[in-house]
């Protein structure tokens, strides 16, 4: 996978390549026993595929190499292969120009943003979406259109195996890539690893191993094995016949994670108890984007050095911040007399600061700091003048470690993008959605709407927040003072929920105590499976 985040030369043209075991294993799953299959390669690299291939003794009839990069493709090019071709040119292009079709197309596509594509390139991605019938959006990542444009350039039977980047089974932008997926392949198979492949980035991958044989059936099927070197003992025979059906809505593929019970669980279990989403009680909002966190977040030291008592309000930036289902006054005012950055800077307009000595003074600072010059700061008419300036009655942490929390904003208090703003809507009891959402099924829903990092962080963005179930009920009002107690006492979550998946899903919604357990069965294996890559 080559990742592209600071724009270097070297990440342009991909930095990160396939390590030896996986390619192998790719070719011995994709080839398994054919011996007259024409190959693609559409982003071949320096050749490690190729070269894979070269020290097997696979029978093939040829393979077509496709590669961006001119010194890179010169590189496969020298490698030694019978009725092998190397182009150098965009797959992009290659794709919507060519007539051949291929019955294996293997490899480890880019992963570049699309404001890194050229004019071009971004004009050729386009053509191959809607021959597929798919929207391409300014959001779309370059793997994402190689595996589209591969599909497109199979034979009636034939079979795609990519390395990935695990975003594939999550992000909102790869959903219709789901969709298409599931209806174009009748095998899907997916493996994953609980240690890095890439641990200098960070970034999980992920095997997809795609068949299409007009069966008529869509299976799919996930398997985890401990790194890239348990390949060379998985015999590809258990790839075969995946068991689990393919769901053709818009659910993220986390849900293969799981056993077929526990996924019949949650595509089932809302319809059966008339259990509505957090979307139906509060909008979730991002936070305040400042455009530099640590110019406009301050401790009560810098308030006081320059005199900005008129423009500092309360905040909470962080959730070490914030331990409780409640987060009073007397919080913020523990956090900042412990010189937290506990005070947002709420500068006015220029014309409105009154030749206040400290602001100008503190403006100046940011100024000589290169704050204005910031790809936020620099689009505003005052670049110290922060937007959307609103206070919510909840937050809810946008980045968690053991479950994501939600909390009532009791102080008052604003909050940075570190941390999602819930507004309430009318006729909702505030203490009683907070309280609803501590529960087993809730928490098991934040697992499989968001999507996990590399590090076993668990992120949410407020459209994934609103599709959390929330089991809403105004009795549960009752629970909320228990449940900030213990959050404050450290209790263990799982004490926490022995008390509300009772009064909660129980005596409040009828769940069975083999669907709570079952619920709570489904957190703890996800939750798990994340935290256990963070270690």
């Amino acid at each position: 996978m080559k990742l592209i985040e600071n724009a270097s030369a070297d990440k342009l043209r991909g930095g990160f390549y396939t390590p030896e075991p996986i390619a192998a294993f790719i070719l011995k799953w994709g080839i398994n026993g054919n011996h007259n299959d024409d190959i693609l390669e559409p982003s071949c690299g320096d050749g490690v595929f190729i070269e894979q291939l070269k020290n097997s003794e696979y029978n093939y009839k040829s393979i077509t190499a496709v590669e961006f990069d001119s010194v890179e493709a010169k590189k496969a090019a020298k490698i030694k292969l019978n009725n092998k071709t190397v182009i150098n040119t965009d797959f992009h292009l290659y794709c919507n120009e060519t007539l051949q079709r291929f019955n294996l197309i293997i490899g480890n596509p880019p992963y570049i943003r699309f404001q890194y594509f050229d004019e071009e390139q971004q004009m050729e991605a386009a053509k191959i979406f809607n021959r597929a019938g798919l929207k391409y959006s300014k959001l779309t990542n370059a793997w994402v259109s190689f595996v589209v444009g591969s599909s497109l350039l199979l034979k009636e039977n034939g079979k795609i195996g990519f390395v990935l980047p695990a975003e594939l089974l999550q992000v909102s932008y790869a959903q219709q890539l789901r969709e298409f997926l599931a209806h174009f392949y009748n095998k899907i198979n997916i493996i994953s690893f609980e240690k890095l492949v890439f641990p200098d980035i960070q970034q999980e991958v992920v095997l997809l191993l795609c068949e299409k044989n007009n069966s008529g059936s869509h299976l799919i099927e996930h398997l985890e094995l401990k790194d890239a070197d348990d390949l060379k003992n998985l015999d590809v025979e258990v790839l075969k016949s995946p068991s689990k059906k393919i769901d053709f809505k818009s659910n993220k593929w986390t849900y293969y994670f799981l056993e077929q019970e526990e996924i019949d669980f949650l595509e089932n279990i809302a319809t059966k108890h008339n259990i509505p989403t957090i979307g139906k009680y509060a909008k979730v909002e991002v936070g305040i984007t400042t455009g530099a966190n640590n110019y406009f977040t301050v401790p009560l030291t810098t308030v006081n050095e320059y005199e900005l008592n008129d423009f500092a309000k309360p905040m909470v930036g962080r959730s070490v911040q914030v331990n409780s289902a409640i987060f009073n006054k007397q919080d913020w005012e523990i956090n900042s007399n412990l010189n937290a950055k506990a005070h947002l800077l709420v500068f006015p307009s220029s014309k409105n600061l009154n030749d206040h000595k400290g602001a100008k003074a503190y403006i100046k600072f940011g100024e000589d700091m290169r704050i204005n010059k910031g790809y936020k700061t620099g689009i505003r008419d005052d670049w110290f003048v922060v937007p959307s300036i609103k206070v919510s009655d909840a937050f809810f942490i946008r980045r968690n470690n053991l479950y994501p929390r939600l909390i009532i904003n009791e102080a008052g208090a604003y909050s940075t993008d570190t941390m999602h703003r819930i507004f309430i809507k009318p006729d909702t009891e505030i203490e009683a959605f907070t309280a609803s959402y501590y529960n087993s099924l809730s928490l098991a829903f934040s697992e499989v709407t968001g999507r996990s990092h590399g590090g076993g962080v668990l992120e949410l963005m407020p459209s994934e927040a609103e599709r959390i179930l929330l089991p809403y009920q105004l009795n549960n009002k009752k629970l909320l003072l228990t449940i900030d107690k213990m959050l404050r006492d450290k209790k263990n979550i799982d004490d926490i929920l022995k008390i509300t998946n009772i009064e909660i899903l129980k005596k409040g919604y009828g769940l069975t105590q083999k669907e709570i357990n079952l619920a709570d069965k489904i957190w703890k294996k996800l939750s798990n499976r994340r935290l256990n890559r963070g270690k």
